[in-house]
């Protein structure tokens, strides 16, 4: 098996530890920095196919992810600059009164996985901070809001309502998701997209800026 497709084997079976040897391996091969971080992304795409049909659950995506993280580590300094986050920015926050992480962070893991560099706000955000958060990084091209109770709905329309008011609004795509969320209410409130989970999230995130 070559040092590539041990990477792409790794990042699948989420094997953190050995990931990093593998990937320098491949680079001492001649094995283009891209084409490696391509690899993973691909691997990744495969784990969120698996997640989505039930044949792996939660825990193992987290892994797999966790193991591209390392991969991507020893990249960094062979990838042209811009290149691990050659997707473009993605902007990621759960809505203002909810504390839950676990899906955003989900959401963030397999959004990077896609390419995308994502710069993560946390929980309990305020609509003003997603819409600050943009105007500071104008090439920003997605924005995914996650509530996950359906107290905090209210606070996930207040928050497209101010993205979808602000001047940049024509250069984002605006992201939706969390449990009590469905594609009819992201409609009723102005957003792009809505996707049920992580691993869809981060193929739609990828069809929108496409």
């Amino acid at each position: 098996m070559s040092k590539i497709e041990e990477v792409s084997e790794l990042t699948i079976k989420g094997k953190a530890k050995l990931i990093g040897a593998a990937v320098q391996g491949a680079l001492d091969e001649g094995e283009e920095a891209l084409k490696i971080l391509n690899t993973m992304i691909a691997a990744m795409g495969v784990v969120g196919e698996k997640f989505k049909n039930n044949e792996i659950f939660v825990p193992e995506m987290l892994i797999a992810a966790k193991a591209m993280k390392k991969g991507v580590e020893v990249l960094k300094p062979h990838l042209a600059e811009g290149a691990s986050g050659s997707a473009g920015k993605a902007i990621i926050g759960t809505v203002a009164g909810d504390l839950h992480d676990i899906g955003k962070n989900l959401v963030v893991m397999m959004i990077e996985s896609a390419g995308f560099e994502v710069i993560d706000l946390g929980v309990d955000v305020p609509a003003e901070k997603f819409v600050e958060a943009v105007r500071e990084n104008p090439d920003t091209k997605i924005v995914g809001v996650s509530a996950l109770l359906t107290t905090t709905m209210p606070a996930m329309k207040a928050t497209v309502e101010a993205l979808n008011a602000a001047e940049f609004r024509d250069k984002i795509k605006v992201m939706v998701g969390g449990a009590p969320i469905n594609a009819e209410f992201a409609k009723e409130i102005g957003a792009d997209a809505y996707t049920e989970d992580a691993a869809s999230a981060a193929e739609m995130a990828k069809k929108l800026v496409a």
